[in-house]
């Protein structure tokens, strides 16, 4: 990662950003029940920093809108999200570490009476299977969490970016 070197997939394609989110008449509402959508997932992990270059998931076509889905049952009943991402290159080395980011994003951010399963895009990257195993197993994820250097890499990926000094 340091240099460009040791980058996998040294020259990605960069893609345009969606739109900002409009608001709605119902936004700021406190009598109308706010439940969770695709668009406010992807808003949530959108700007996740890739482990290896300085753009976000979104840039990089890692995440996109289409690919989260949200069973949202409001607060009295349990909910899911399922966000798919795809590698930008089908033997990333990275993937692990996208998805756990994202997972962690969610897991930090949204109430705990939605489930989050995070996957790869299916027919994406060569070690899909095992990838997705990892991320669904709460143990290894709770372990990766209590990983030092792991963790500092995480977090650099869910930093909110820094402009560069004029």
């Amino acid at each position: 990662m340091s240099g460009q070197g040791g980058l996998e997939n040294i020259n990605p394609q960069v893609y345009s950003r969606a739109a900002i989110r409009p608001e709605g008449p119902n936004d700021w509402n406190d009598d109308v029940p706010d439940l969770f959508d695709a668009r406010e997932i992807f808003d949530l992990i959108r700007h996740i920093r890739d482990p290896e270059h300085p753009l976000s998931l979104e840039e990089l076509n890692v995440v996109e809108e289409s690919a989260c889905e949200v069973e949202d049952m409001g607060e009295g009943g349990q909910g899911k999200v399922v966000v798919h991402f795809t590698p930008t290159i089908p033997h990333c080395s990275m993937a692990s570490l996208i998805g756990l980011s994202i997972r962690l994003k969610l897991l930090q951010t949204l109430p705990a009476r939605l489930k989050v399963d995070v996957r790869i895009t299916p027919g994406t990257h060569a070690s899909e299977l095992a990838i997705n195993k990892q991320l669904a197993d709460k143990e290894r994820v709770a372990a990766a969490v209590e990983n030092p250097q792991l963790l500092e890499v995480t977090n650099k990926c869910l930093a909110p970016h820094q402009a560069s000094p004029a």
